[in-house]
């Protein structure tokens, strides 16, 4: 870990806000690598503390990214291991491991760091429940959607926002993440589903597409209402960390919080 000091005045942040049609009590944000005080080659708003960033950057970075939100406190930072454990934020401490929070209480934001991943946001209609989960491939075919669905009480409706992911003509795998898919398909027709978003390329491989499987993971949850998937972090280098096409480099965050309207 390098001993630099932060710089004494990093750059404000630049975040994206969702466009889905949240309730009024559902606040999201999604962070750009602008702003912030990480040097090369995080350049920016590095969030990560295990990427090999300077501490006391990330730290002051994440300080900045609460003022700049409003937050009353420090998002539930996760130990992200691509599995599929999930916690509930206002009980956890520390840095819990686990690729999913969730929350019913307000002002207690989860937060999921990515870079090429799939973020996804979720919160019932009513504006009670909110959820994020890191869905890299692995965890999409191991089911964190599923999981992250399913602790939502079965009465809720559901809506999703897919956060900046790579893209499905930049996401080259092998055929045996197609098979892995496969193998855990529900039924004929979602092994259909699952197929139809692999396009054959090259020498045996596939062109995956992260966006379409995460829709096909939640319409078979029966969550219809899903937003977003119009990024591809990896041809987006002014914006977005890519771990593919950077290996050393930084993670963005994608947040969602209850307001206290009180």
């Amino acid at each position: 870990m390098s001993s630099l000091k932060p710089v004494t005045s990093p750059k404000p942040i630049n975040s994206l806000i969702p466009d889905w049609p949240a309730p009024k009590t559902v606040a999201a944000a999604i962070t750009t690598r602008h702003g912030g005080c990480s040097r090369a080659p995080f350049n920016g708003n590095n969030l990560a503390l295990h990427v090999g960033d300077n501490e006391s950057d990330v730290e002051a970075n994440r300080q900045l990214l609460a003022r700049s939100l409003g937050l009353a406190e420090q998002p539930l930072w996760l130990q992200q291991v691509h599995g599929t454990e999930i916690v509930y934020e206002p009980n956890a401490n520390g840095t819990p491991v686990a690729d999913a929070s969730y929350s019913d209480k307000a002002g207690a934001a989860c937060v999921v760091m990515t870079a090429d991943c799939l973020p996804v946001l979720m919160c019932n209609q009513q504006g009670t429940r909110i959820a994020a989960a890191h869905a890299g491939w692995r965890g999409l075919c191991n089911g964190i959607l599923r999981k992250s669905v399913a602790i939502f009480p079965p009465e809720d409706q559901l809506m999703a926002y897919l956060g900046p992911a790579i893209g499905p003509k930049a996401f080259e795998v092998g055929a045996e993440v197609l098979q892995a898919f496969i193998d855990r398909a529900q039924n004929a027709q979602h092994a259909e589903a699952i197929k139809a978003a692999f396009v054959p390329a090259l020498a045996g491989k596939y062109l995956a597409d992260l966006y379409a499987l995460a829709r096909v993971e939640l319409a078979c949850c029966g969550v219809k209402a899903v937003y977003g998937g119009d990024y591809c972090t990896f041809n987006d280098a002014k914006r977005f960390y890519s771990y593919r096409r950077e290996p050393e480099t930084g993670r963005f965050a994608s947040l969602i919080w209850l307001k206290n309207l009180d």
